[in-house]
């Protein structure tokens, strides 16, 4: 299984849903990175705020601040390579790079009707 590390911007937190104002996009990554880690991959998250030390020893991530600033966070390595810049991946890249296949939404619906059985009541 791929390692995943993703390098957050400076957040309060990376759930998106701090203070008066949601953030969609976090909302919906988390929600990814829940999904992925239930699926087994193996993910950690640094955030700029409390762990800028995690940024500095990376060196492809140190590079990327050095030369382009915080508009290259989000950074997302796979296996120590960038793999993104500037946003977060999406549930289909988490999906490929875990290697764990994703049910369309009509087959996530039927699937949620059937029984532990996998039989259809």
């Amino acid at each position: 299984m791929k390692n995943i590390q993703i390098f957050d911007p400076a957040l309060c937190c990376s759930s998106g849903v701090c203070g008066v104002d949601v953030d969609q996009q976090l909302v919906s990554f988390a929600a990814d990175v829940a999904w992925a880690k239930q699926n087994g991959a193996q993910i950690e998250r640094f955030n700029l705020a409390q762990q800028p030390m995690a940024f500095a020893e990376n060196s492809a991530v140190k590079g990327l601040l050095e030369r382009s600033g915080e508009s290259a966070l989000p950074v997302t390595l796979v296996d120590g390579e960038v793999a993104f810049a500037g946003r977060y991946p999406t549930r289909g890249d988490l999906a490929r790079w875990i290697d764990v296949h994703q049910l369309p939404i009509a087959e996530k619906s039927a699937a949620g009707a059937c029984c532990s059985s996998g039989n259809c009541c």
